[in-house]
């Protein structure tokens, strides 16, 4: 579909009938900025908008989607040819919204992750709840973009990109917790019991003995199940 070609020919028709850019968008419900694009060949009529055009022109479908009249003999090959290229221009319409819908919710998922991590403190596992949120509606637009794949196949890509990021994110509280002494922002539990509180996370246990606040003690150990007479006994 050539859109420069028919824009040409929608502006010499609608000289023909002494119309002005902004007296045919009047009739077509339109700004006279989308009839200045349309006949630059910057864009497309919508779909919808093809009859009322024709009808205004005193002009065939076959002849607009074309870019030039066309004889009776014509008519016959140059309406197959039409619906293909029309079918081809809204797939690659419907292709080229599926990619910005696509990227608006990975961008979106990215924001509430990045967001929650920020705003979030370590304490409040509301940064885990949301930053899991978020990395499930990106790895969501992410999927989008795969969808000419198997199910199976989709799936598999998926779990794997989300997996990543959960993993990417575990690592970053690791060190996070190593280097600046915070509380593991993906943990199981949190039990305080004395001079002693205990951060049960993923792959890793955090012991913080608290003894005023500028004398504490941080001790990251593997992943146990400390009875409570253990965790009253572990900062003596």
């Amino acid at each position: 579909m050539n859109q420069e070609k028919i824009g040409k020919f929608i502006a010499m028709c609608r000289k023909e009938k002494n119309l002005t850019q902004k007296d045919f968008g009047i009739l077509l419900g339109v700004t006279e900025k989308a009839i200045s694009n349309w006949e630059n060949g910057r864009n497309m009529p919508d779909l919808s908008l093809f009859k009322p055009i024709c009808d205004t022109l005193n002009i065939t479908v076959n002849e607009l989607l074309s870019g030039e009249k066309i004889t009776r003999e014509e008519t016959s090959w140059r309406y197959e040819e039409n619906i293909v290229n029309t079918l081809n221009y809204s797939n690659q319409k419907l292709n080229k919204y599926n990619i910005i819908i696509s990227l608006v919710i990975i961008i979106f998922g990215l924001f509430i992750l990045l967001t929650a991590i920020m705003i979030f403190p370590s304490e409040s596992s509301w940064g885990s709840i949301y930053s899991l949120v978020g990395s499930a509606i990106a790895v969501l637009g992410i999927s989008r973009f795969l969808k000419k794949m198997l199910w199976y196949i989709r799936l598999l890509i998926q779990v794997i990109i989300f997996s990543g990021i959960i993993l990417i994110l575990v690592l970053a509280d690791f060190l996070n917790v190593k280097l600046h002494h915070e509380a593991p922002m993906f943990r199981i539990k949190t039990v305080t019991t004395g001079d002693v509180i205990y951060y049960d996370a993923l792959f890793y246990d955090v012991y913080r003995c608290y003894f005023d606040e500028e004398n504490e003690i941080w001790n990251i150990t593997k992943n146990s199940t400390p009875t409570v007479i253990e965790l009253i006994d572990y900062c003596q």
